[in-house]
């Protein structure tokens, strides 16, 4: 960073192709196995971003799962489409049986999210999508850089979403980047992120120039986020390494369960579901615990602004031109909410050594075990 203030230009594309922006874009694209990386200022617009430039608009409707974070659902609303919440497995990430049931004539995209590091059944997704001609938008913003049967996120669908801000493996405090294999749609990304994109130099496309917005980065946050790379697969791997670890706290226990997960040879995230929904409430009282469903932030009962299905002006409301009535009540999704309130996720404590993580393996082992003699 010191770098880029002593030179003075801040500006993303005031060096080109031998700015940080760039050079980490280069070296994100090589690490995931994608054509094309492009950085933006956040996840949210990322993912409006791969959108637009799929080409999802008014009149189309977005499947999403009900257990993620809002932006996930907000992006369709900001392109002029409407989201239609799916319920989530037991492997907390969107259930390909139900993506079946919710699929009409209206459906374009499909954006599955991996929560948690945890990957969603990407083959099966991909299958389902290939056979109804829907867009894939993989919301790999709280798993970047994770595998996935010998790919890394965000390497599988159409387009992808990262986010980098303060809670994600990879961070600059806030940013974003889309990525993609497809030329056009990288293009089309690029001129949406940019309303001056006419005059950087681009190299020509014929793709015909539209209206954009600027969800640019600046230097800034490409010269943190090029030094911050590096540090992302060792990250993973101290995951990796305690998994086993804090996972055989739970052995011979049969009241509660490993979560499943699509490619438990990565697993780099745990959690654990149980019986009962009292079960998991008790056992969220040791320390790097937390019960999903009391992660208020991510459960669909309370996005507010989706479920009211309001907008900052009536006549941008997306749902005054859907063609069809969209239904959010809670009963529905009952299969998720149950899921979260049995479901409780353990910190794996990359940060910490793995001495301490073997302590906190035996006080959730003892927790856990208590559980049983509460009756």
């Amino acid at each position: 960073m010191s770098r880029v203030l002593a030179h003075g230009q801040l500006l993303r594309y005031s060096r080109g192709e031998r700015g940080y922006t760039a050079k980490f874009e280069a070296k994100l694209a090589e690490k995931i196995g994608v054509d094309h990386v492009l950085t933006v200022n956040s996840g949210t617009n990322a993912l409006i971003t791969s959108l637009a430039a799929a080409g999802v608009g008014p009149g189309d409707e977005v499947l999403v799962p009900a257990y993620t974070w809002v932006s996930s659902a907000l992006a369709p609303l900001a392109v002029g489409a409407v989201p239609v919440l799916v319920n989530i497995n037991d492997s907390l990430t969107i259930d390909p049986a139900e993506i079946e049931r919710r699929i009409t004539p209206q459906t374009k995209a499909i954006i599955p999210v991996h929560m948690l590091n945890r990957p969603c059944d990407m083959d099966a997704i991909m299958e389902i999508a290939r056979r109804h001609n829907l867009v894939v938008v993989e919301d790999a913003c709280q798993s970047v850089g994770v595998e996935y049967k010998g790919r890394r996120l965000g390497s599988i669908g159409d387009m992808a979403a990262f986010s980098f801000n303060h809670f994600k493996n990879l961070t600059s405090g806030e940013g974003g980047a889309v990525l993609t294999n497809d030329e056009r749609l990288f293009v089309r990304a690029r001129m949406y992120h940019d309303p001056g994109s006419f005059i950087r130099g681009h190299e020509r496309s014929n793709e015909p120039l539209f209206s954009a917005m600027n969800f640019k980065v600046s230097e800034l946050t490409g010269a943190v986020l090029h030094a911050q790379l590096s540090r992302l697969d060792p990250l993973l791997e101290r995951m990796r390494a305690r998994y086993p670890l804090m996972a055989s706290a739970f052995e011979g226990v049969e009241y509660c369960r490993i979560s499943p997960h699509s490619d438990p040879d990565n697993a780099v995230a745990l959690s654990v579901i149980f019986d009962t929904a009292e079960q998991a409430k008790a056992f969220a009282e040791a320390r790097g615990v937390e019960r999903l469903i009391d992660t208020d932030r991510h459960v669909f009962t309370n996005w507010e602004a989706v479920l009211t299905k309001r907008a900052f002006h009536p006549k941008m409301n997306p749902h005054n031109w859907a063609a069809r009535e969209i239904d959010y009540s809670a009963e529905q999704y009952e299969t998720t909410l149950d899921i979260l309130a049995r479901t409780c996720r353990i910190a794996l404590g990359a940060q910490f050594p793995i001495a301490i993580m073997r302590q906190r393996q035996k006080a959730l082992r003892r927790a856990v075990l208590a559980i049983s003699s509460r009756g």
